[in-house]
């Protein structure tokens, strides 16, 4: 393992940390570049009222100097601004404040049952603080710290809906050069208008039935030379690894690479993609079904990956639960919640999969400091041209 993060924090509690390990000495980082990546998680069409209460700012606790990675453990800080609603309730002190009513009707899609039954909690907001989506914060933060490193060797990740609802845009990147620029113009993250605005009407008909939506979005990477990842385990396949991590975001229930699913009803010969050569571009692919990843490895095309999202498990008309002290049927309990959270999904995508190409990325590199990595990166691009 090259880098690796570990999260802590709850929904309402003072703010989530997020404690990064492994980044190189001598990364220009400053804490706007990671404000840049939460400003835009919390936008999109279809999010709830926390989006109004607070706008995410991160603080820089350790691992930094004057704007420059120390190469020890990166800390950052997100404060919770809604804390201040909530410490009697989530103070973490064991004399102040009060547990409240307790929470015992369990959301049908979300953690609230399955996590309170494995933990032993009879109130199940012990579990629901930690399963919520806030979580993601300090991960975006994570994937921006990853992003800014990246693209200090060209590589460069981005995103955008191709599907809401039953809401499908037929439009394409063309370019990669500036996908998200086009993508954040849309309050849904979508490149077609038509689809734009047949999604707005969407997520306006949910809310009034008190109902979620969920989608499917795509991010691309390009600039990924060949060869990160490996074939000789399975943990360290590149495509394993960003799925994995991909699945690991909340409400996210389907993950392929490149034509994944489309390919698998297809005969070989019109799934693979064949090899050409060219002296100044070197070895490359005439097609992209495989989305960039081979046996593993990246293959030097863009690397693309298909996310599906499921609807947001909490809904303002909620389904048929069961009490968890009375057994008796309830309705589920209501938290307060977004009716489609898909174009800040996305972003979180981009965020994720940022991080595991840079592991991958300092994994094969390898060196503790931005110029030493970059010299070994330019002897290795020598060698992919001369092989």
């Amino acid at each position: 393992m090259s880098i690796r993060f570990l999260t802590a924090g709850e929904s309402h509690g003072k703010g989530a940390i997020v404690i990064l390990e492994g980044f190189p000495a001598g990364l220009l980082i400053s804490a706007e570049d990671i404000n840049v990546e939460l400003a835009r998680r919390q936008k999109g069409y279809g999010r709830g009222g926390r989006m109004l209460i607070e706008i995410d700012q991160v603080e820089i606790l350790s691992g930094s100097r004057k704007g420059i990675t120390l190469g020890s453990p990166i800390t950052l800080f997100v404060k919770n601004k809604d804390y201040e609603n909530w410490e009697k309730i989530m103070t973490p002190d064991a004399i102040k404040g009060s547990f409240g009513n307790p929470l015992q009707r369990p959301r049908p899609g979300h953690a609230d049952l399955s996590g309170g039954i494995k933990y032993n909690h009879r109130d199940l907001r012990n579990i629901l603080e930690r399963a919520s989506a806030r979580e993601t914060t300090v991960r975006v933060a994570a994937g921006a710290v990853a992003k800014k490193f990246l693209g200090d060797f060209n590589i460069l990740v981005q995103s955008y809906v191709s599907q809401l609802g039953s809401s499908f845009s037929k439009k394409k990147p063309t370019s990669y050069n500036d996908l998200n620029q086009l993508a954040d113009k849309s309050p849904v993250r979508m490149l077609e208008k038509k689809a734009e605005i047949k999604a707005i009407s969407l997520i306006d008909m949910a809310k009034k039935r008190g109902d979620t939506l969920g989608g499917i979005f795509e991010v691309i990477v390009t600039g990924v030379p060949v060869g990160l990842g490996s074939h000789v385990q399975w943990d360290r396949k590149l495509d394993g690894r960003l799925a994995q991590s991909l699945m690991s975001m909340q409400a996210i229930k389907g993950v392929e690479i490149g034509s994944g699913f489309s390919n698998a009803v297809q005969p070989g010969s019109k799934v693979h993609d064949e090899i050409a050569y060219q002296s100044k571009k070197g070895f490359y692919h005439l097609t992209n079904r495989a989305g960039g990843i081979e046996g593993g490895m990246s293959n030097g095309e863009p690397i693309v990956v298909r996310v599906a999202k499921k609807p947001i498990a909490t809904l303002k008309q909620p389904l048929r639960s069961v009490d968890i002290e009375t057994k008796r049927e309830i309705r589920a309990a209501y938290e307060r919640s977004d009716v489609c959270a898909l174009p800040a999904a996305s972003m979180i995508g981009e965020n994720l999969c940022a991080w595991v190409i840079a592991d991958a990325f300092l994994e094969k590199m390898g060196g503790d400091f931005i110029d030493e990595i970059q010299q070994r990166y330019q002897l290795y691009l020598k060698h992919i041209h001369n092989y």
